[in-house]
């Protein structure tokens, strides 16, 4: 068996950190009468995504480095309608992921699993 890649690892426990801080957090600062109510639903969903990439990751799963290159995807779009300095890390976090999960390395591990 192949061992994960570090790259790997870090991305997967990074979106797990993220995910579950930006949940905890999201949900408390709404409240727990608000956090289901309209768009927070959506926001709340995002953080969930996160989380399951993460997991997912270090499982060995294949869909969830394109789950995981969706979702940073996702911010870059988002970050449009705020500033071009959220662009740019966004799109340079991209590149990142995009980079470190579609190299041979990271291909050969998620292709035995």
């Amino acid at each position: 068996m192949k061992k994960r890649p570090i790259a790997v690892t870090i991305i997967g426990c990074l979106l797990v950190v993220v995910g579950a801080a930006g949940f905890t957090y999201r949900f408390r600062e709404l409240g727990p009468h608000n956090a289901l109510h309209g768009g927070n639903i959506w926001i709340l969903a995002v953080e969930l995504v996160a989380l399951v990439c993460g997991i997912f990751l270090l499982r060995r799963k294949n869909w969830a480095r394109w789950l995981a290159l969706a979702w940073i995807g996702f911010h870059v779009a988002f970050s449009f309608l705020n500033s071009w300095r959220q662009v740019t890390v966004h799109g340079a976090i991209f590149l990142l992921f995009a980079y470190f999960l579609f190299r041979p390395d990271a291909q050969a591990y998620f292709r035995q699993g």
